[in-house]
Protein backbone atom coordinates (compact mmCIF):
# COMPACT_ATOMS: atom_id res chain seq x y z
CA UNK A 1 0.00 0.00 0.00
CA UNK A 2 1.30 3.03 -0.57
CA UNK A 3 0.49 6.85 0.50
CA UNK A 4 0.38 9.72 -1.86
CA UNK A 5 3.22 9.98 -4.26
CA UNK A 6 6.81 10.80 -3.25
CA UNK A 7 8.25 14.09 -4.26
CA UNK A 8 11.09 12.75 -6.71
CA UNK A 9 12.73 15.18 -9.99
CA UNK A 10 16.21 15.11 -11.39
CA UNK A 11 19.61 15.84 -9.64
CA UNK A 12 19.30 19.30 -12.07
CA UNK A 13 16.30 20.02 -10.92
CA UNK A 14 16.91 19.24 -7.32
CA UNK A 15 19.56 21.60 -7.20
CA UNK A 16 17.10 24.54 -8.61
CA UNK A 17 14.89 23.76 -5.86
CA UNK A 18 17.14 23.34 -2.98
CA UNK A 19 18.58 26.90 -3.82
CA UNK A 20 14.87 28.12 -4.07
CA UNK A 21 13.88 26.72 -0.89
CA UNK A 22 16.69 28.06 0.87
CA UNK A 23 16.07 31.46 -0.26
CA UNK A 24 11.74 31.11 0.27
CA UNK A 25 12.48 29.74 3.78
CA UNK A 26 13.03 33.64 5.19
CA UNK A 27 13.77 32.37 8.78
CA UNK A 28 16.28 29.45 7.95
CA UNK A 29 14.08 27.06 9.88
CA UNK A 30 13.10 24.38 7.11
CA UNK A 31 9.71 25.19 6.65
CA UNK A 32 7.99 27.61 4.08
CA UNK A 33 5.18 29.45 5.89
CA UNK A 34 1.89 31.50 4.46
CA UNK A 35 3.34 34.62 4.38
CA UNK A 36 6.89 33.01 2.73
CA UNK A 37 4.54 31.56 0.02
CA UNK A 38 2.63 34.41 -0.77
CA UNK A 39 5.98 36.98 -1.96
CA UNK A 40 7.46 33.58 -3.35
CA UNK A 41 4.81 32.20 -5.69
CA UNK A 42 3.33 35.55 -6.21
CA UNK A 43 6.57 36.00 -9.10
CA UNK A 44 4.16 32.91 -11.07
CA UNK A 45 1.81 34.73 -12.03
CA UNK A 46 -0.67 32.38 -11.62
CA UNK A 47 -3.89 33.29 -10.53
CA UNK A 48 -4.72 33.24 -6.55
CA UNK A 49 -7.31 30.46 -7.31
CA UNK A 50 -4.52 28.45 -9.13
CA UNK A 51 -2.27 29.12 -6.33
CA UNK A 52 -4.93 28.40 -3.31
CA UNK A 53 -5.14 25.00 -5.07
CA UNK A 54 -1.42 24.33 -5.53
CA UNK A 55 -0.98 24.92 -1.55
CA UNK A 56 -3.83 22.84 -0.96
CA UNK A 57 -2.78 19.95 -2.91
CA UNK A 58 1.22 20.28 -1.42
CA UNK A 59 -0.01 20.59 2.10
CA UNK A 60 -2.31 18.17 1.76
CA UNK A 61 -1.75 17.07 5.90
CA UNK A 62 -2.82 20.75 6.95
CA UNK A 63 -0.13 21.38 8.74
CA UNK A 64 0.03 24.82 7.60
CA UNK A 65 3.65 24.54 6.38
CA UNK A 66 5.61 23.09 3.55
CA UNK A 67 8.86 21.14 4.13
CA UNK A 68 10.94 21.06 0.99
CA UNK A 69 9.26 17.78 -0.46
CA UNK A 70 5.87 19.77 -0.44
CA UNK A 71 7.88 22.42 -1.33
CA UNK A 72 9.33 20.21 -4.65
CA UNK A 73 5.71 19.10 -5.15
CA UNK A 74 4.46 22.47 -5.18
CA UNK A 75 6.94 24.06 -7.85
CA UNK A 76 6.06 20.54 -9.97
CA UNK A 77 2.10 21.46 -9.56
CA UNK A 78 3.01 25.45 -10.85
CA UNK A 79 4.58 24.12 -13.91
CA UNK A 80 1.51 22.23 -14.79
CA UNK A 81 -0.34 25.10 -14.19
CA UNK A 82 1.57 27.54 -16.24
CA UNK A 83 1.41 24.91 -18.93
CA UNK A 84 -2.47 25.33 -18.77
CA UNK A 85 -3.11 21.79 -16.93
CA UNK A 86 -5.75 22.08 -14.61
CA UNK A 87 -4.64 21.78 -10.56
CA UNK A 88 -6.47 19.17 -8.70
CA UNK A 89 -5.76 16.78 -5.88
CA UNK A 90 -4.61 13.69 -8.42
CA UNK A 91 -2.78 15.79 -10.27
CA UNK A 92 -0.41 15.01 -7.72
CA UNK A 93 0.05 11.24 -9.10
CA UNK A 94 0.49 11.73 -12.57
CA UNK A 95 3.43 9.98 -13.94
CA UNK A 96 5.24 13.07 -15.87
CA UNK A 97 5.21 15.43 -12.51
CA UNK A 98 9.17 14.43 -12.03
CA UNK A 99 10.00 15.44 -15.60
CA UNK A 100 8.67 18.33 -15.82
CA UNK A 101 10.63 21.67 -15.93
CA UNK A 102 10.96 24.18 -13.38
CA UNK A 103 8.38 26.86 -13.05
CA UNK A 104 8.94 30.69 -14.51
CA UNK A 105 8.87 32.86 -11.96
CA UNK A 106 9.81 36.39 -12.76
CA UNK A 107 12.37 38.25 -11.15
CA UNK A 108 13.64 35.39 -8.83
CA UNK A 109 16.85 35.42 -11.04
CA UNK A 110 17.74 38.83 -9.44
CA UNK A 111 16.68 38.12 -6.30
CA UNK A 112 19.00 35.07 -6.04
CA UNK A 113 22.16 37.00 -7.59
CA UNK A 114 21.60 39.94 -4.98
CA UNK A 115 20.91 37.66 -1.94
CA UNK A 116 23.68 34.91 -3.16
CA UNK A 117 25.82 35.16 0.08
CA UNK A 118 22.84 34.90 2.15
CA UNK A 119 21.22 31.69 1.21
CA UNK A 120 20.88 29.21 3.53
CA UNK A 121 22.56 25.90 2.83
CA UNK A 122 20.48 22.54 4.00
CA UNK A 123 21.95 19.44 5.17
CA UNK A 124 21.14 16.28 2.70
CA UNK A 125 18.78 13.62 3.84
CA UNK A 126 20.37 10.11 2.61
CA UNK A 127 18.03 9.81 -0.74
CA UNK A 128 19.45 13.58 -1.26
CA UNK A 129 16.38 15.40 -0.50
CA UNK A 130 17.13 17.92 2.74
CA UNK A 131 15.60 16.99 5.95
CA UNK A 132 13.35 19.72 7.07
CA UNK A 133 12.90 19.02 10.84
CA UNK A 134 12.17 22.89 11.99
CA UNK A 135 12.65 24.26 14.77
CA UNK A 136 13.32 21.79 17.86
CA UNK A 137 10.67 22.51 20.88
CA UNK A 138 12.06 19.84 23.36
CA UNK A 139 12.87 22.41 25.50
CA UNK A 140 9.96 23.66 25.90
CA UNK A 141 8.34 20.67 27.92
CA UNK A 142 11.72 20.79 30.21
CA UNK A 143 10.62 21.99 33.90
CA UNK A 144 13.35 24.77 33.20
CA UNK A 145 12.06 26.48 30.04
CA UNK A 146 10.17 29.98 30.97
CA UNK A 147 6.35 29.44 31.12
CA UNK A 148 6.13 32.16 27.96
CA UNK A 149 7.04 30.65 24.73
CA UNK A 150 7.22 33.71 21.98
CA UNK A 151 4.60 33.50 19.45
CA UNK A 152 7.14 33.82 16.73
CA UNK A 153 8.64 30.51 17.65
CA UNK A 154 5.12 28.96 16.46
CA UNK A 155 5.34 27.96 12.49
CA UNK A 156 2.70 25.31 12.70
CA UNK A 157 -0.47 24.44 13.80
CA UNK A 158 0.94 21.22 15.89
CA UNK A 159 3.65 24.01 17.40
CA UNK A 160 0.97 26.28 18.42
CA UNK A 161 -0.99 23.29 20.23
CA UNK A 162 2.34 22.52 22.18
CA UNK A 163 2.17 26.18 23.20
CA UNK A 164 -1.64 26.22 24.43
CA UNK A 165 -0.74 23.34 25.87
CA UNK A 166 2.47 24.28 28.11
CA UNK A 167 0.71 28.13 28.92
CA UNK A 168 -2.82 27.37 29.38
CA UNK A 169 -3.93 23.46 30.04
CA UNK A 170 -0.76 22.13 31.81
CA UNK A 171 -0.76 24.12 34.99
CA UNK A 172 -4.28 23.37 35.19
CA UNK A 173 -3.52 19.40 34.85
CA UNK A 174 -0.85 19.78 37.49
CA UNK A 175 -2.40 21.47 39.91
CA UNK A 176 -5.75 19.05 39.88
CA UNK A 177 -3.34 16.01 39.43
CA UNK A 178 -5.26 14.74 35.82
CA UNK A 179 -2.29 12.93 34.89
CA UNK A 180 -3.43 10.30 38.05
CA UNK A 181 -7.03 10.30 37.59
CA UNK A 182 -7.34 10.44 33.26
CA UNK A 183 -3.91 10.44 31.22
CA UNK A 184 0.23 11.12 31.70
CA UNK A 185 1.04 14.93 31.04
CA UNK A 186 1.67 15.10 27.32
CA UNK A 187 5.37 15.76 26.05
CA UNK A 188 7.01 17.00 22.87
CA UNK A 189 6.87 13.12 21.13
CA UNK A 190 3.24 12.97 22.00
CA UNK A 191 2.58 15.95 19.48
CA UNK A 192 5.25 15.15 17.22
CA UNK A 193 4.65 11.27 17.19
CA UNK A 194 3.14 9.68 13.57
CA UNK A 195 -0.68 8.64 13.21
CA UNK A 196 -1.16 5.29 14.39
CA UNK A 197 -3.53 2.39 13.75
CA UNK A 198 -4.63 -0.40 16.78
CA UNK A 199 -5.55 -4.02 15.34
CA UNK A 200 -7.56 -5.76 18.36
CA UNK A 201 -8.94 -9.20 18.05
CA UNK A 202 -9.03 -12.60 18.95
CA UNK A 203 -6.60 -15.23 18.91
CA UNK A 204 -6.01 -15.82 15.23
CA UNK A 205 -7.88 -13.24 13.81
CA UNK A 206 -5.11 -11.96 11.30
CA UNK A 207 -3.97 -9.19 13.06
CA UNK A 208 -0.46 -9.83 12.68
CA UNK A 209 -0.95 -11.59 8.82
CA UNK A 210 -2.87 -8.17 7.80
CA UNK A 211 0.22 -6.08 8.73
CA UNK A 212 2.20 -7.72 7.05
CA UNK A 213 -0.26 -7.95 4.38
CA UNK A 214 -0.07 -3.98 3.93
CA UNK A 215 3.38 -3.88 4.45
CA UNK A 216 4.48 -6.93 1.47
CA UNK A 217 6.50 -8.36 4.36
CA UNK A 218 7.16 -9.63 7.61
CA UNK A 219 8.38 -7.00 10.50
CA UNK A 220 10.78 -8.25 12.76
CA UNK A 221 9.89 -10.30 15.71
CA UNK A 222 6.87 -11.02 13.91
CA UNK A 223 4.97 -14.56 14.48
CA UNK A 224 2.52 -16.25 12.72
CA UNK A 225 0.12 -19.25 13.66
CA UNK A 226 -3.52 -20.49 14.66
CA UNK A 227 -2.58 -20.55 17.92
CA UNK A 228 -2.17 -17.70 20.19
CA UNK A 229 1.35 -16.44 18.85
CA UNK A 230 1.85 -12.52 19.42
CA UNK A 231 1.95 -12.65 23.09
CA UNK A 232 2.51 -9.25 23.49
CA UNK A 233 2.18 -5.87 22.02
CA UNK A 234 4.13 -4.75 19.52
CA UNK A 235 4.64 -1.54 17.83
CA UNK A 236 5.41 -1.63 14.19
CA UNK A 237 7.68 1.98 13.04
CA UNK A 238 10.28 3.23 11.50
CA UNK A 239 13.43 3.22 11.69
CA UNK A 240 16.96 3.15 10.29
CA UNK A 241 17.47 -0.71 9.92
CA UNK A 242 15.69 -3.90 11.71
CA UNK A 243 15.44 -4.52 14.86
CA UNK A 244 13.44 -4.64 17.95
CA UNK A 245 13.60 -2.62 20.73
CA UNK A 246 12.63 -4.40 24.34
CA UNK A 247 9.40 -1.92 26.45
CA UNK A 248 11.39 -0.43 29.36
CA UNK A 249 13.91 0.88 27.04
CA UNK A 250 11.28 2.23 24.70
CA UNK A 251 9.31 4.36 27.79
CA UNK A 252 12.37 6.40 28.66
CA UNK A 253 13.38 7.36 25.14
CA UNK A 254 12.33 11.11 24.95
CA UNK A 255 11.80 11.17 21.34
CA UNK A 256 9.09 7.98 21.61
CA UNK A 257 5.60 8.69 22.66
CA UNK A 258 5.58 5.95 25.12
CA UNK A 259 6.58 7.33 28.65
CA UNK A 260 2.62 7.42 29.64
CA UNK A 261 3.21 3.39 29.85
CA UNK A 262 5.57 3.13 32.35
CA UNK A 263 1.84 3.54 35.06
CA UNK A 264 1.25 0.32 33.93
CA UNK A 265 4.43 -1.31 35.55
CA UNK A 266 7.69 -3.43 35.08
CA UNK A 267 5.03 -6.18 33.90
CA UNK A 268 3.14 -5.04 31.18
CA UNK A 269 6.89 -3.04 29.82
CA UNK A 270 8.50 -6.68 29.28
CA UNK A 271 5.32 -7.73 27.06
CA UNK A 272 5.60 -4.61 25.19
CA UNK A 273 8.68 -3.82 22.22
CA UNK A 274 8.81 -2.25 19.63
CA UNK A 275 9.80 -3.42 15.73
CA UNK A 276 11.31 -0.95 13.39
CA UNK A 277 12.69 -1.15 9.98
CA UNK A 278 12.90 0.89 6.85
CA UNK A 279 9.34 1.04 4.92
CA UNK A 280 7.76 4.05 2.99
CA UNK A 281 4.23 2.69 4.39
CA UNK A 282 5.60 3.22 8.08
CA UNK A 283 7.34 7.19 7.00
CA UNK A 284 3.29 8.28 7.39
CA UNK A 285 1.89 5.39 9.89
CA UNK A 286 2.49 3.37 12.98
CA UNK A 287 1.10 0.20 13.47
CA UNK A 288 0.10 -1.23 16.96
CA UNK A 289 0.00 -5.30 16.74
CA UNK A 290 -1.76 -6.35 19.53
CA UNK A 291 -2.12 -10.03 22.35
CA UNK A 292 -5.29 -11.84 20.91
CA UNK A 293 -7.98 -11.48 23.31
CA UNK A 294 -8.53 -14.62 25.22
CA UNK A 295 -12.19 -16.22 26.85
CA UNK A 296 -12.92 -14.26 30.26
CA UNK A 297 -11.02 -16.86 32.90
CA UNK A 298 -7.57 -17.42 31.03
CA UNK A 299 -7.65 -13.68 30.73
CA UNK A 300 -7.82 -12.94 34.15
CA UNK A 301 -5.26 -16.03 35.01
CA UNK A 302 -2.71 -15.01 32.22
CA UNK A 303 -2.23 -11.89 32.25
CA UNK A 304 0.12 -9.53 34.83
CA UNK A 305 -0.67 -6.21 33.98
CA UNK A 306 -4.68 -4.38 33.51
CA UNK A 307 -5.04 -5.48 29.27
CA UNK A 308 -8.03 -2.95 29.15
CA UNK A 309 -6.18 -0.05 30.68
CA UNK A 310 -3.33 -0.80 28.35
CA UNK A 311 -5.59 -0.96 25.25
CA UNK A 312 -7.59 2.23 26.64
CA UNK A 313 -4.87 4.28 26.83
CA UNK A 314 -3.59 3.01 23.24
CA UNK A 315 -7.04 4.10 21.69
CA UNK A 316 -6.62 7.58 23.37
CA UNK A 317 -3.06 7.43 21.21
CA UNK A 318 -4.35 5.97 18.01
CA UNK A 319 -6.12 7.84 14.87
CA UNK A 320 -7.80 4.10 13.52
CA UNK A 321 -8.94 1.37 15.63
CA UNK A 322 -9.94 -2.26 13.56
CA UNK A 323 -11.38 -5.17 15.27
CA UNK A 324 -10.68 -8.09 13.43
CA UNK A 325 -13.02 -10.73 13.32
CA UNK A 326 -12.92 -14.76 12.00
CA UNK A 327 -16.04 -15.88 10.70
CA UNK A 328 -15.65 -18.69 13.13
CA UNK A 329 -14.84 -17.07 15.83
CA UNK A 330 -17.85 -14.63 16.10
CA UNK A 331 -18.46 -14.96 19.83
CA UNK A 332 -17.68 -12.02 21.43
CA UNK A 333 -16.32 -13.37 25.22
CA UNK A 334 -16.80 -11.13 28.68
CA UNK A 335 -12.72 -9.92 28.34
CA UNK A 336 -13.29 -8.77 24.44
CA UNK A 337 -16.30 -6.85 25.55
CA UNK A 338 -14.25 -4.97 28.39
CA UNK A 339 -11.79 -4.39 25.73
CA UNK A 340 -14.68 -2.55 23.33
CA UNK A 341 -15.86 -1.21 25.98
CA UNK A 342 -12.65 0.37 27.01
CA UNK A 343 -12.55 2.21 23.70
CA UNK A 344 -15.40 4.09 24.90
CA UNK A 345 -14.98 7.70 23.75
CA UNK A 346 -13.45 6.63 20.19
CA UNK A 347 -16.65 5.29 18.70
CA UNK A 348 -15.17 7.68 15.72
CA UNK A 349 -12.21 6.11 15.22
CA UNK A 350 -13.35 2.44 15.34
CA UNK A 351 -13.72 -0.15 11.85
CA UNK A 352 -14.91 -3.85 11.65
CA UNK A 353 -13.66 -5.82 9.97
CA UNK A 354 -14.78 -9.75 8.75
CA UNK A 355 -11.38 -11.51 8.23
CA UNK A 356 -10.81 -14.49 6.30
CA UNK A 357 -14.43 -14.37 4.93
CA UNK A 358 -13.35 -16.60 1.76
CA UNK A 359 -12.92 -19.67 4.20
CA UNK A 360 -16.30 -19.76 4.15
CA UNK A 361 -19.67 -19.75 0.92
CA UNK A 362 -21.98 -16.83 -0.11
CA UNK A 363 -24.75 -18.11 2.16
CA UNK A 364 -22.89 -18.76 5.27
CA UNK A 365 -21.35 -15.15 4.51
CA UNK A 366 -24.59 -13.94 4.66
CA UNK A 367 -25.52 -15.58 7.98
CA UNK A 368 -22.18 -14.71 9.36
CA UNK A 369 -22.49 -11.05 8.59
CA UNK A 370 -26.17 -11.20 10.18
CA UNK A 371 -25.09 -12.60 13.79
CA UNK A 372 -22.36 -9.93 13.89
CA UNK A 373 -23.91 -7.54 13.68
CA UNK A 374 -26.35 -8.89 15.99
CA UNK A 375 -23.45 -9.41 18.06
CA UNK A 376 -22.02 -5.53 17.70
CA UNK A 377 -25.30 -4.36 18.32
CA UNK A 378 -25.47 -5.42 22.27
CA UNK A 379 -21.68 -4.42 23.02
CA UNK A 380 -21.60 -1.14 21.05
CA UNK A 381 -23.59 0.97 22.62
CA UNK A 382 -24.27 2.93 19.92
CA UNK A 383 -27.60 3.56 17.60
CA UNK A 384 -25.62 3.95 14.39
CA UNK A 385 -24.73 0.93 11.95
CA UNK A 386 -21.40 -0.13 12.29
CA UNK A 387 -19.32 0.02 9.43
CA UNK A 388 -18.14 -3.67 8.83
CA UNK A 389 -15.77 -4.77 6.23
CA UNK A 390 -15.56 -7.99 4.54
CA UNK A 391 -12.22 -9.70 3.65
CA UNK A 392 -9.66 -11.82 3.29
CA UNK A 393 -6.91 -9.40 3.99
CA UNK A 394 -3.56 -11.53 3.35
CA UNK A 395 -0.93 -12.44 0.92
CA UNK A 396 -3.04 -15.30 -0.64
CA UNK A 397 -5.60 -15.18 -3.58
CA UNK A 398 -9.09 -14.82 -2.77
CA UNK A 399 -10.75 -18.73 -3.01
CA UNK A 400 -13.28 -17.97 -5.88
CA UNK A 401 -14.19 -21.17 -5.51
CA UNK A 402 -15.81 -20.84 -2.16
CA UNK A 403 -17.54 -17.43 -2.79
CA UNK A 404 -17.76 -17.24 -6.27
CA UNK A 405 -16.95 -14.16 -8.68
CA UNK A 406 -19.65 -11.60 -7.50
CA UNK A 407 -17.51 -12.50 -3.86
CA UNK A 408 -14.37 -12.07 -5.36
CA UNK A 409 -15.36 -8.63 -6.74
CA UNK A 410 -17.27 -7.40 -3.21
CA UNK A 411 -14.14 -8.09 -1.48
CA UNK A 412 -12.14 -6.35 -3.88
CA UNK A 413 -14.47 -3.17 -3.39
CA UNK A 414 -14.37 -3.68 0.45
CA UNK A 415 -10.67 -4.01 0.32
CA UNK A 416 -10.11 -0.68 -1.68
CA UNK A 417 -12.74 0.93 0.81
CA UNK A 418 -10.84 -0.40 3.63
CA UNK A 419 -7.18 0.71 2.18
CA UNK A 420 -9.00 4.16 1.48
CA UNK A 421 -9.28 4.73 4.56
CA UNK A 422 -5.84 4.16 6.20
CA UNK A 423 -4.80 6.25 2.82
CA UNK A 424 -6.66 9.16 4.45
CA UNK A 425 -5.06 8.88 7.85
CA UNK A 426 -1.67 11.30 7.40
CA UNK A 427 -4.01 13.76 5.89
CA UNK A 428 -6.33 13.82 8.45
CA UNK A 429 -3.54 13.49 11.50
CA UNK A 430 -3.38 17.24 11.93
CA UNK A 431 -6.87 17.34 12.75
CA UNK A 432 -7.17 14.08 14.28
CA UNK A 433 -4.57 15.90 16.87
CA UNK A 434 -6.84 18.68 16.97
CA UNK A 435 -9.73 16.96 17.65
CA UNK A 436 -7.77 14.92 20.73
CA UNK A 437 -6.57 17.99 21.84
CA UNK A 438 -9.61 19.86 22.63
CA UNK A 439 -11.22 16.55 24.18
CA UNK A 440 -8.46 16.49 26.55
CA UNK A 441 -8.96 20.31 27.31
CA UNK A 442 -12.91 19.95 28.28
CA UNK A 443 -12.27 16.40 30.42
CA UNK A 444 -9.11 18.30 32.02
CA UNK A 445 -11.74 21.39 32.86
CA UNK A 446 -14.07 18.97 34.02
CA UNK A 447 -11.87 17.01 36.11
CA UNK A 448 -10.85 20.66 37.84
CA UNK A 449 -14.27 21.21 38.73
CA UNK A 450 -15.35 17.92 40.34
CA UNK A 451 -12.17 18.00 42.43
CA UNK A 452 -12.69 21.37 43.50
CA UNK A 453 -16.59 20.24 44.25
CA UNK A 454 -15.42 17.55 46.33
CA UNK A 455 -13.02 19.89 48.17
CA UNK A 456 -15.73 22.66 48.97
CA UNK A 457 -17.58 19.06 50.59
CA UNK A 458 -14.85 19.11 53.40
CA UNK A 459 -15.14 20.27 56.83
CA UNK A 460 -12.47 22.94 58.17
CA UNK A 461 -11.53 21.31 61.22
CA UNK A 462 -13.23 18.22 62.29
CA UNK A 463 -14.70 14.57 60.93
CA UNK A 464 -12.56 14.85 57.34
CA UNK A 465 -11.93 11.08 57.15
CA UNK A 466 -15.76 10.83 57.28
CA UNK A 467 -16.39 13.36 55.11
CA UNK A 468 -14.31 11.88 52.65
CA UNK A 469 -15.93 8.25 52.74
CA UNK A 470 -19.16 9.69 52.80
CA UNK A 471 -18.14 11.73 49.43
CA UNK A 472 -16.64 8.59 47.74
CA UNK A 473 -19.47 6.34 48.59
CA UNK A 474 -21.90 9.00 46.80
CA UNK A 475 -19.85 10.12 44.09
CA UNK A 476 -22.15 9.52 41.56
CA UNK A 477 -24.83 12.15 43.19
CA UNK A 478 -21.90 14.45 43.71
CA UNK A 479 -21.03 14.10 39.95
CA UNK A 480 -24.61 14.91 39.35
CA UNK A 481 -24.47 18.57 41.12
CA UNK A 482 -21.28 19.44 39.27
CA UNK A 483 -22.87 18.32 36.78
CA UNK A 484 -26.20 20.62 37.41
CA UNK A 485 -24.05 23.87 38.92
CA UNK A 486 -21.99 23.60 35.59
CA UNK A 487 -24.34 23.44 33.31
CA UNK A 488 -21.78 20.60 31.56
CA UNK A 489 -22.76 17.43 28.83
CA UNK A 490 -22.99 14.07 31.25
CA UNK A 491 -21.00 12.06 28.32
CA UNK A 492 -17.96 14.02 29.12
CA UNK A 493 -17.94 12.79 32.62
CA UNK A 494 -15.30 10.29 33.60
CA UNK A 495 -16.09 6.40 35.15
CA UNK A 496 -17.18 7.13 38.62
CA UNK A 497 -15.57 3.48 39.65
CA UNK A 498 -12.44 4.23 38.32
CA UNK A 499 -12.17 8.00 39.85
CA UNK A 500 -13.24 6.52 42.77
CA UNK A 501 -10.33 3.77 42.91
CA UNK A 502 -8.38 6.65 42.23
CA UNK A 503 -9.52 9.31 45.10
CA UNK A 504 -9.10 6.18 47.78
CA UNK A 505 -5.62 7.11 47.41
CA UNK A 506 -5.45 10.31 47.80
CA UNK A 507 -6.60 13.39 50.59
CA UNK A 508 -9.49 15.65 49.19
CA UNK A 509 -8.43 17.82 51.67
CA UNK A 510 -5.26 18.49 50.12
CA UNK A 511 -6.04 19.21 46.82
CA UNK A 512 -6.64 22.85 45.21
CA UNK A 513 -9.81 24.62 44.99
CA UNK A 514 -10.99 25.92 41.83
CA UNK A 515 -9.08 28.83 40.66
CA UNK A 516 -11.38 30.38 38.35
CA UNK A 517 -8.68 32.07 36.20
CA UNK A 518 -7.00 28.58 35.50
CA UNK A 519 -10.72 27.64 34.07
CA UNK A 520 -10.85 31.10 31.93
CA UNK A 521 -7.93 30.08 30.51
CA UNK A 522 -8.55 27.06 29.33
CA UNK A 523 -12.46 28.55 28.16
CA UNK A 524 -10.47 31.33 26.38
CA UNK A 525 -8.30 28.58 24.60
CA UNK A 526 -11.37 26.66 23.43
CA UNK A 527 -13.04 29.94 22.26
CA UNK A 528 -10.40 31.55 21.04
CA UNK A 529 -7.00 30.63 20.79
CA UNK A 530 -7.62 27.86 18.73
CA UNK A 531 -9.92 28.66 16.17
CA UNK A 532 -7.10 31.64 15.70
CA UNK A 533 -4.34 29.47 15.82
CA UNK A 534 -6.02 27.65 13.01
CA UNK A 535 -7.36 30.48 11.34
CA UNK A 536 -3.71 31.82 11.22
CA UNK A 537 -2.35 28.07 10.05
CA UNK A 538 -5.00 28.06 6.90
CA UNK A 539 -4.12 28.30 3.41
CA UNK A 540 -2.69 31.46 3.16
CA UNK A 541 -5.18 31.65 -0.60
CA UNK A 542 -8.28 31.56 0.83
Amino acid sequence: MEIGAASSCSKEHQKIYHEWFAFADSDGDGRITGPDAIKFFGMSRLPRADLKQVWATADSKRLGYLGFGEFVTAMQLVSLAQAGDEITPDSIKRDDLSSLNPPVLEGLDTLLARSKHLVKRVDQAVDGFPQAQGPSTDHWFTSKSSKKIPLTAVTSVIDGLKRLYIEKLKPLEVAYKFNDFVSPLLTNSDFDAKPMVMLLGQYSTGKTTFIKHLLKTSYPGAHIGPEPTTDRFVVVMSGPDERTIPGNTLAVQADMPFSGLTTFGTSFLSKFECSQMPHPLLEHITFVDTPGVLSGEKQRTQRSYEFTGVTSWFAAKCDLILLLFDPHKLDISDEFKRVIGSLRGHDDKIRVVLNKADQIDTQQLMRVYGALMWSLGKVLNTPEVSRVYIGSFNDKPVKESAVGPIGKELFEKEQDDLLSDLKDIPKKACDRRINEFVKRARAAKIHAYIIGHLKNQMPTMMGKAKAQQRLIDNLEDEFAKVQREHHLPAGDFPYVDHFRDVLGGYSIDKFEKVKPKMIQAVDDMLGYDIPELLKNFRNPYE
